[in-house]
């Protein structure tokens, strides 16, 4: 339908709102950021540890629990820190793959929460594996937690749970299923981390998969985890937007029926940029398929406008 085409466009690369592209773009700039502070560094002939020890450790998630309780603004920071260029590539695209199929799936508001909680999760239970398990206890002041990974595999198992059946690349006979990718992502993120030898990474990941799978079981008994997240997003980003916030109280006044007047629930038949995009906001939050028949016949009459 020309509708759904609309709401597609509205999340479509480079679109204004896109979450996906933002949390890309946030993820490129960070590392960008700080490869130009290690390239100072490198140029200025220091000690590339200072680097690491002044800089880089006090952003991401140390083993030892002590000191990572005086540092604990970590347990965010270092889902958007990378120090190797091929492991932000890898990242990005693995990110775009499976956040464009969530957001396809779920609309355009909770792809960041659910990132931020497989990551906040993972950084919980690696530190917990390092401080409770007699065995890892000894290695916990050598090792640290980095990168968006546990974040995007959230993310992965999330769409997967969600619709493991959805299609990509639909001219291969038909497409491939989702969760046949998620099975390749799974062997190539195992063979890394083994490859590496990094248990950190396999403690994560492993968090990382629960807490997608938790968060669709939730969200399908009806406890969207990413509302407060959201309105708090919004909340703050109000504070430096007025024209936006007084226009969430002046909505109501432009809506399509017009309760004024002798015929209170006469319609209009003009239709309000404002009305479309909150018919377009309510897309990208919970779905097309949440639409009223009033709201999909609005859209279909907006198309056919714009085709005349």
């Amino acid at each position: 339908m020309l509708s759904e085409d609309r709401y597609r466009k509205k999340i479509g690369l480079g679109q204004e709102g896109n979450n996906l592209v933002f949390l890309i773009g946030v993820l490129a700039i960070v590392f960008c950021i700080f490869k130009f502070i290690w390239l100072v560094y490198k140029i200025a002939e220091k000690d590339m540890s200072a680097y690491d020890q002044n800089i880089f450790n006090w952003l991401v998630v140390p083993g030892d629990f002590e000191k990572m309780m005086t540092r604990p603004w970590t347990l965010l920071s270092f889902m958007f820190m990378h120090s190797d260029p091929w492991d932000v590539l890898g990242n990005i695209l693995w990110l775009w793959a499976f956040g464009y199929i969530f957001q396809d799936l779920t609309g355009n508001k909770k792809l960041i929460p659910l990132f931020i909680y497989g990551s906040f999760g993972a950084a919980l239970f690696f530190s917990a594996c390092y401080n409770l398990v007699p065995k890892l206890v000894p290695m916990g002041p050598a090792v640290t937690l980095v990168g968006a990974s546990a974040g995007i595999m959230a993310i992965a198992v999330a769409a997967t749970t969600l619709a493991p059946d959805y299609r990509i690349f639909p001219m291969i006979n038909g497409g491939i299923p989702l969760w046949i990718l998620t099975v390749l992502y799974l062997i190539i993120d195992i063979s890394l981390i083994a490859a590496q030898k990094t248990p950190p990474g396999a403690f994560a990941h492993i968090a990382g998969a629960f807490v997608g799978f938790l968060f669709i079981y939730q969200m399908r008994r009806g406890h969207d985890w990413s509302v407060w997240m959201n309105n708090f997003f919004d909340w703050f980003g109000n504070l430096f937007n007025p024209d936006r916030k007084n226009w969430k109280k002046t909505a109501k006044t432009d809506l399509h029926y017009n309760t004024r007047g002798t015929q209170p629930y006469k319609k209009i038949p003009n239709i309000t940029q404002k009305r479309i995009d909150e018919i377009l906001d309510k897309i990208n939050q919970q779905g097309y398929r949440f639409l009223t028949d009033e709201e999909k016949d609005i859209l279909k009459r907006a198309a056919e406008d714009e085709e005349l």
